[in-house]
């Protein structure tokens, strides 16, 4: 398991230049670790958090919660990630986070975040970065979900996660391990389970990928691109995996 400023310095290089001094100063800062229970709440909305998450091992999912008591799932969130990040600039939380299966997180003050943006622009620019890159993801989100038919918009979301994951070095050769339910993936593409159900039978039957039991295997990956409509620019990475270029 990767330490949880290391895997940071690893994320934030995934689009920024980031230099040996800037590397040292983040190797600084004071975080404390802890293990969060699958569906375990990191931050709930409504709150008005002091500190901002980093992922270091396993997957967070941010997701906004509907009176009824319905969930729908924003974002995914792996290692090196920091799922919250925006909450260094909002006073009180409008969705919340949890853990996907068991996780392990950092939490960092804001206080210190907040002062690197005045000392050290460079590495502040670097973790704004990070936020414009998850406003990217929302968006094409968005676009998925009100555009693309049923099993596009689950193999978008297949290709982004194993994308990211490859990119991060989490997804080892074809396999990902990704422990969502299919009500959560229900949740997060807008689909009932009963059509959770028939779409993953269809992407099965394509030949391009199979998700059951929280395991992504990727058959063909250019045939799962064609499904998906997936076109990685809007993730920003400076270092694209070489074989799914």
């Amino acid at each position: 398991m990767e330490d949880a400023l290391q895997a940071l310095i690893r994320k934030l290089r995934e689009h920024t230049r980031l230099s040996r001094e800037s590397q040292k100063i983040i190797e600084t800062f004071s975080h404390e670790d802890f293990d969060l229970k699958p569906d375990e709440d990191l931050i709930r909305q409504g709150d008005k958090p002091r500190v901002s998450a980093l992922v270091i091992s396993g997957f967070l999912a941010r997701y906004h919660l509907l009176p009824d008591g319905r969930r729908q799932y924003l974002s995914f969130h792996m290692a090196g990630d920091m799922p919250d990040s925006q909450a260094l600039f909002i006073e009180k939380m409008d969705h919340a986070v949890c853990a996907i299966g068991p996780a392990r997180v950092a939490v960092l003050p804001h206080r210190e975040l907040l002062a690197v943006f005045e000392e050290h622009p460079s590495i502040g620019f670097a973790i704004w970065r990070e936020t414009l890159i998850d406003a990217a993801i929302f968006r094409e989100a968005i676009t998925s979900n009100g555009a693309r038919q049923s099993l596009a918009r689950m193999a978008h979301l297949l290709c982004e996660i194993f994308y990211r994951a490859r990119s991060s070095r989490i997804a080892q050769n074809d396999t990902l391990i990704f422990p969502i339910s299919l009500i959560q993936l229900g949740e997060a593409i807008g689909m009932a389970i009963a059509t959770v159900n028939r779409t993953l039978k269809e992407l099965r039957d394509s030949g391009a990928a199979d998700f059951r039991s929280g395991e992504l295997i990727v058959k063909d990956w250019d045939g799962l691109v064609d499904l998906a409509q997936f076109d990685p620019a809007y993730l920003h990475l400076k270092r694209p995996p070489a074989d799914l270029a």
